[in-house]
């Protein structure tokens, strides 16, 4: 079995595959050239949102990034399968004392999908940056209560309510007060 490959990797070998310079690949992306170099070279894994702006910028959907494999049928995680999955950290900083959001992927092996499954794990972490990006976002709350910042507004969102939003707008999720789990689906147009 071949080892899990980084999105950095990933990166790497498709700015290879359509010869593109890291230099281009920030210029397309609207990102700075060392926020590309960090992912590329030194396996950070920023948030969604960058993470979009690259994919878009090599032509290819954010699960090309994310994924190991393709699978063309149905894909099924089983329960705790899911923490295998792909996982990164948004907001806060990494480390023993990190906060943010640890994203677990339910369908990583599902090819030519638009549709972005994760189950997140969530601490209270008020100060992450608000963040734009393609597409539509459904979130279900399995577990506490979280916030939505969206545009101007704010929402509060408890175990067993959802949300479906349209991600352009700028927007933030975040845990209110302890601990929170949620199911995001993530949709990016073709």
């Amino acid at each position: 079995m071949t080892a899990k490959r980084t999105p950095g990797e990933r990166i790497i070998e498709l700015c290879k595959t359509y010869s593109l310079s890291m230099e281009t690949l920030a210029e397309r992306s609207g990102l700075d050239i060392a926020l590309i170099k960090r992912v590329e070279e030194g396996g950070f894994i920023p948030d969604l949102a960058p993470l979009m702006k690259i994919s878009r910028a090599l032509g290819v959907r954010l699960g090309t990034l994310l994924d190991d494999h393709e699978e063309l049928g149905p894909v099924i995680t089983r329960k705790g399968e899911a923490a295998e999955g792909v996982r990164f950290i948004t907001g806060g900083q990494a480390g023993a004392n990190r906060q943010g959001h640890q994203f677990h992927a339910l369908a990583s092996d599902k090819g030519s999908r638009h549709m972005e499954p994760f189950i997140v794990d969530m601490d209270h972490d008020e100060d992450q940056p608000k963040s734009t990006h393609e597409g539509e976002e459904f979130i279900y709350v399995l577990a506490g209560t979280i916030k939505v910042e969206y545009g101007k507004d704010n929402y509060t969102v408890n175990q067993g309510d959802s949300i479906y939003y349209d991600s352009i707008v700028p927007h933030r999720v975040f845990s209110s007060s302890g601990p929170a789990r949620i199911l995001a689906v993530i949709y990016t147009p073709a």
